[in-house]
């Protein structure tokens, strides 16, 4: 058991998790700010359910519907890039869970055994993406354009702070919101809160640093191009933003400051390894893969949701679930890259060249570079481990060896050494939340349902 936590802390420290929580909590998101979705936990199956939370009212997302078709680049078969807000999802920390609702604008705590409501707070707009807990503390975020602080145990409000530059209330997906909604959630490290308030560009987008005992703003940063919409994350030293429809940005921790734009479809989903970015889904479904420093797209997977550990990265699609050698797979894509370049300058120097020997070269290293292509592309195929059908695209989290997956009114267990099933249950809604927390996995549905399923325990 020592052992297992060594390596669970290893792993954390590999790829620049900020630690928040106990071991078996789940105090944000996906579990912590790269978002990475993996449980410092293993749950054995089959599991069986404990108890069933139906929220008063469903969620009422941001943006419904089917996105709009690109008919300038002839993409029609779009998927949504704005999907952050589809279901309540649950964070878990110290035996007690929370939630915030976009259809009546509370904060709910629940007892995590027994679903038991504990405690609720009222905002004054639409709570889209889930709190943070944090020393004893729930961080939160609401359309009303304000960031809060509530006593963990007690709901009691500690601070209230207004993000924007003043109290202005507009019609906005059909509620009155601030001009400067709270849509990326509260990232809490130390002593500093950091969000982003405001989706319209031209209004102004607030990068904001918040004392975290106080509620004191400690600075701000102005973006006019940027509609902050998505869970914000965070390594040692920078800050990301999910753009909505547009693509992400990163910024310095210290000071809020841009450091750039990475290329791509956009998207509201992102997770880290280190400084490295992966986001989308895209208009078209892919996740694309950014380096640390760079801006420009490495390599791109068809799917929705990626887990990464340190040997394998597991790709949740519209029909599938696979086990990707991802180091193997990115030096494949840096070669290809190098090789992409090299057959571009070939092209570019054919076209200028006329008849003669050296036009003759220029086609027989175009040629020889264009067959390496394909053999690294061919490579890259092969780098994935297994591949097996699942009916379950939307949501994906991992304990210990078992990837547990939501789908349409279904959740599901298959193995990570081989992509086995391993168990699954019906659910109420469509799943788009998932947490792990103290031997129980938690479900969450676009009808405001709540499930709590409890793990087989040993020797049982």
């Amino acid at each position: 058991m020592i052992m297992f936590f060594i390596r669970q802390f290893a792993f954390l420290w590999l790829f620049g998790v900020a630690a928040i929580g106990q071991a078996a909590d789940w105090p944000t998101y996906q579990h912590d700010y790269a978002r990475t979705g993996v449980a410092t936990e293993s749950l054995l199956t089959p599991l069986t359910s404990a108890w069933v939370h139906h929220s008063k009212h469903a969620p009422r997302p941001a943006w419904r519907g089917e996105a709009k078709w690109d008919g300038y680049n002839k993409v029609y078969d779009m998927k949504s890039r704005q999907i952050f807000d589809y279901a309540y999802h649950p964070v878990i920390v110290d035996g007690l869970l929370y939630y915030g609702s976009s259809a009546d604008d509370k904060v709910y705590c629940l007892a995590a055994a027994t679903g038991k409501e504990r405690w609720t707070y009222f905002t004054e707009g639409p709570v889209r993406l889930a709190p943070t807990i944090a020393e004893g503390r729930v961080y939160v975020g609401s359309d009303d354009g304000h960031a809060y602080c509530l006593e963990a145990k007690s709901g009691t409000l500690i601070w209230k702070t207004l993000l924007g530059p003043r109290d202005y209330r507009i019609p906005g997906n059909a509620r009155i919101i601030s001009r400067w909604p709270l849509r990326t959630g509260i990232v809490v490290i130390g002593d500093t809160a950091y969000c982003a308030a405001g989706m319209f560009p031209a209004e102004g987008v607030l990068i904001t640093a918040i004392d975290a005992g106080t509620g004191k703003i400690k600075w701000q940063q102005k973006q006019t191009d940027l509609p902050a919409q998505g869970y914000m994350l965070a390594s040692h030293t920078r800050l990301y933003v999910p753009a909505g429809r547009n693509n992400p940005v990163v910024l310095n921790r210290a000071d809020g400051k841009r450091i750039r734009v990475v290329s791509g479809q956009g998207g509201t989903y992102a997770l880290l390894t280190g400084d490295n970015l992966v986001f989308g889904p895209g208009k078209t479904g892919t996740l694309g893969f950014v380096e640390s420093n760079q801006s420009d797209q490495l390599a791109s997977f068809k799917g929705n949701h990626m887990i990464v550990t340190p040997s394998r990265s597991f790709l949740q699609s519209d029909t599938d679930l696979s086990a990707l050698d991802r180091s193997r797979y990115l030096d494949l894509a840096r070669k290809r890259r190098v090789l992409k370049k090299k057959h571009e300058q070939l092209q570019g120097e054919l076209k200028k060249s006329k008849n003669g020997s050296r036009r003759v070269q220029l086609l027989e290293e175009a040629a020889q570079v264009g067959q390496q292509l394909d053999q690294v592309q061919a490579g890259m195929q092969e780098c994935f481990a297994w591949r097996v059908a699942s009916n379950q695209p939307l949501s994906m989290v991992l304990a210990g060896q078992t990837l547990f997956t939501g789908g349409h009114n279904q959740v599901a267990a298959y193995h990570a050494k081989d992509g086995s099933l391993l168990w699954q249950s019906e659910a109420n809604g469509e799943v788009f939340g998932l947490a792990v927390a103290d031997g129980r996995l938690y479900t969450s549905t676009s009808k405001g349902v709540i499930q709590c399923f409890l793990a087989r325990r040993l020797g049982n």
